[in-house]
């Protein structure tokens, strides 16, 4: 079947399809009598996998990693394993940093209830951000992000 035909079946868009097969997820065969790309019943299945990896939160570098190991005939489930921990910890660093920048927003907008609007002036940009006090380690919240 050609990439139109996968797509319909997949329920997915032909781009799709053919952005898949452009970054290695699937390697459809080329027909050498009209040159198109033609895609097997096992490639709906990679999609359908690549669909729910990318459903539970892998990305498709994680799902490029994990169907490289299945191609290579080695389990990839204790690959998976160790990308979820790893994605679940990172998930739960960044709702710490979320909830922690949430409140300070809270408290910020509490403050700034009793504080009217002021033009800038050569001293100040925005007097309720300037005024605020706050610690420069608390702002670079994300480890190697600059803001």
């Amino acid at each position: 079947m050609i990439a139109n035909e996968l797509a319909k079946t997949a329920e997915v868009n032909t781009s799709v399809v053919r952005y898949y097969a452009r970054i290695g997820l699937l390697n459809p065969v080329r027909n050498p009598d009209n040159g198109y790309r033609e895609y097997t019943k096992q490639d709906i299945d990679r999609i359908q996998f690549i669909r729910k990896a990318k459903w539970l939160g892998f990305t498709l570098n994680d799902v490029k990693t994990i169907l490289h190991e299945a191609d290579s005939g080695r389990s990839p489930c204790e690959e998976v394993r160790k990308i979820i921990i790893n994605r679940i910890v990172d998930n739960q660093q960044q709702l710490i940093r979320l909830k922690t920048i949430q409140k300070r927003m809270e408290n910020a907008i509490a403050s700034w209830a009793s504080i009217s609007n002021c033009p800038p002036d050569e001293d100040h940009i925005c007097g309720l951000i300037d005024d605020l006090e706050y610690r420069e380690e608390k702002l670079d919240l994300y480890v190697g992000h600059k803001f």
